[in-house]
């Protein structure tokens, strides 16, 4: 039985959570159709065109995302107190980016004179987009509608193109986070799509990578920041060099033709969470079948399913055995 949203996303535990969308009966999002031949590759800009802007609306950083053939893999960090912070002209024009709005909120963008009664009520209306801009169902679903209305007019049909529900697993800790997110950028490589990283299209590695190469980092992608310090801005606490050496050196070893051993002195995050390469290797190819709300240490676990009044927690012997030394 699925389970509500609010049993599997709570910002007291994390702001990092994995999300997957997939298409219904295997329908193809990209790709080419082995059966028709029919090519659906272009769609795949049209998913990473859309989440790149959507991150430019929403207070949700996109850490990672891989664009699949028939399905998506996000891995966002949630920034509440930045939609706190955001001012009622600020969040009216956001919202005006993805929807009309109301006429009242219409009005105030014009710059219009709104009455006192006009004024409350445009507030408790503004509370309330507040709260979808740093909501993950709603980036979700804004990303989820738009590629179906576009796909369905390709198509030339109707009906559901997305299954109903995008799956989210809560990443608790760090060794989670990397490791997802290593797991996303991964996928086509372990799919046998790509043979490396910088050759994986529509990936938030290759995006990074060829940023990287020019000194720069993606400014629509959460950044990463360097090892941890005191007046740390926000963004990822290793690395970027260190994390596109991990990950290729990853996507090696999971390839047919090469070991499968990573040097963990030649792996400065491996060395800092604490995984031995055994570890690291199953985290980033089998992620998915070991957890499913969430992701973390067993006491990090613990923490959340009380918070989520979860009676039980998937992947506690997991967590044992892989994130124990994290």
């Amino acid at each position: 039985m699925p389970q509500s949203r609010k049993t599997q996303v709570s910002l007291i535990d994390t702001p990092y959570y994995h999300c997957v969308s997939r298409c219904v009966r295997r329908s193809f999002l990209c790709g080419t159709d082995k059966y028709t031949g029919q090519s659906y590759e272009h769609r795949r800009g049209w998913v990473e065109e859309r989440l790149l802007f959507l991150s430019s609306v929403f207070s949700i950083s996109i850490c990672a995302y891989a664009v699949m053939s028939n399905h998506t893999h996000v891995v966002v960090c949630v920034d509440k107190d930045m939609a706190d912070g955001w001012s009622t002209e600020e969040v009216v024009k956001r919202w005006h980016q993805l929807y009309q709005g109301t006429l009242l909120s219409q009005k105030y963008q014009r710059g219009d004179t709104l009455s006192k009664g006009e004024l409350i009520s445009l507030e408790e209306t503004v509370t309330i987009y507040r709260q979808r801009l740093y909501d993950i169902s709603w980036l979700m679903r804004n990303l989820n509608e738009h590629i179906a209305r576009v796909a369905n007019k390709e198509d030339g049909c109707t009906g559901r193109f997305w299954e109903g529900r995008f799956k989210s697993q809560a990443l608790l800790d760090e060794s989670a986070v990397l490791a997802c997110m290593a797991y996303v950028d991964l996928n086509p490589i372990r799919a046998k799509m790509e043979t490396t990283p910088e050759t994986s299209k529509h990936t938030s590695i290759q995006h990074r990578i060829q940023a990287l190469i020019k000194g720069e980092q993606p400014k629509n992608l959460m950044c990463f920041v360097g090892n941890h310090r005191q007046d740390m801005p926000k963004g990822i606490a290793y690395s970027l060099i260190d994390y596109c050496e991990l990950v290729d050196c990853t996507g090696r070893c999971i390839r047919e033709d090469k070991a499968s051993y990573i040097e963990q002195h030649h792996s400065p995050i491996l060395a800092c969470l604490g995984l031995d390469s055994e570890q690291w290797l199953t985290l980033t190819t089998e992620f998915e079948q070991h957890f499913s709300n969430a992701v973390g240490s067993e006491h990090m676990l613990q923490q959340f399913k009380h918070h989520t009044h979860h009676q039980r927690i998937r992947g506690m012997a997991k967590a044992r055995a892989l994130l124990q030394s994290a």
